[in-house]
């Protein structure tokens, strides 16, 4: 379980979100270059800092876990504000960490911390995460890298068969496309390298950082949608309080009932399958790969019943442009393949 320090942790974001996140914000950010608001990152760096939470104290971070970090991505998951948090924060950091590289660390995570760079992990091939998208040539980079989250950073730090390179994001050979997606609300973007000098970080195996990194993705994605569907589930039922048909709201019907304590079933089981897996992989757990793997099938199939019993449960106009519904629709089935599945169930894998 969550400690005391841990709500207050959250209340306090939450509670900055509240004011400076919502629906409003959200969409205009959305339609900017950066694809969030630039002014809300700096807030929740500077006021809560976010962005130093799981980076060591030897490299001016707060020295939390990643536990703290999963918290933060779980709150952005109920307001679907798309700020650096998981490509950055999250995946960015603990890459760079992982590289074993002390000279990296000290060069690129102060700065990273203090919420003044960025960092977008390059990574998949067109097929998906099982394949790396750019293939290294002792330290010579090309190749495509694809759903790379976000549409701008100050440092790619790249994934290939033959280790981890970094590489500034306007180095000359790097180009960058944005790609039209579902979810208007998460920027992704392909990455372009035509033989570009990387910088090699470390020198340790690619197979247990890819095999790491794709434990934390798993468990923040599913901390991001156990705070969409909360999102969905509070918006429900205050509809369905609100809206009369027959001269009763429509909350007092028996079968409205059935299915929104359905939906809260759903959400609870999710909740813990996600605290489970974000408690695992932030100690670094023997069970780790296990509770991901639960986490990752539960909570994506959790939020795409949710989003579609939101949308039902509203009528037409949930699935309107201006509502908020649609988004997190969208949302669902978007993180739903974001990172990629099991390919296999957990019992038969190698």
């Amino acid at each position: 379980m969550t400690s005391a320090e841990h709500q207050e942790f959250t209340a306090s974001l939450r509670a900055l979100l509240t004011k400076h996140a919502g629906s409003a914000a959200v969409r205009a950010g959305s339609e900017t270059e950066a694809g969030y608001g630039t002014a809300l990152w700096q807030r929740l760096c500077e006021q809560i800092g976010v962005a130093a939470l799981a980076i060591p104290e030897d490299y001016d971070g707060i020295g939390a876990s990643l536990l703290e970090s999963l918290l933060v991505v779980g709150e952005l998951g109920r307001t679907l504000a798309d700020v650096p948090m998981l490509g950055s924060a999250v995946l960015g950091a603990q890459a760079v960490l992982l590289s074993g590289d002390t000279e990296a660390c000290a060069r690129l995570l102060p700065d990273l911390a203090a919420g003044t760079r960025t960092l977008a992990v390059c990574w998949a091939a067109a097929t998906g995460w099982d394949d790396f998208g750019v293939r290294a040539e002792g330290e010579t980079l090309s190749g495509t890298a694809h759903y790379v989250l976000g549409t701008h950073a100050d440092t790619l730090i790249v994934l290939t068969a033959a280790g981890v390179f970094e590489v500034d994001g306007e180095a000359a050979g790097v180009t960058r496309r944005a790609v039209a997606t579902m979810d208007p609300t998460r920027k992704l973007s392909e990455l372009t390298f035509a033989d570009v000098t990387g910088r090699r970080l470390g020198t340790a195996d690619v197979g247990p950082i890819v095999a790491r990194l794709r434990e934390i993705a798993w468990a923040a994605v599913a901390a991001e949608q156990v705070g969409a569907m909360q999102w969905c589930l509070d918006t429900t039922v205050e509809y369905s309080k609100s809206r009369v048909q027959f001269g009763r709201a429509i909350g007092s019907f028996q079968a409205l009932k059935h299915r929104m304590a359905d939906m809260y079933v759903l959400l609870e089981s999710a909740r813990s399958a996600a605290l489970a897996a974000a408690v695992a992989v932030a100690e670094d757990s023997p069970s780790a790969a296990e509770e991901v793997w639960a986490a990752r099938l539960h909570c994506s199939a959790a939020f795409t019943r949710i989003a579609a019993e939101t949308v039902q449960l509203h009528g037409g106009i949930a699935i309107t442009w201006e509502h908020d519904a649609q988004l997190f629709f969208k949302r669902a089935h978007g993180t739903a393949q974001l990172f990629g599945n099991p390919r296999r169930p957990l019992a038969h894998s190698a």
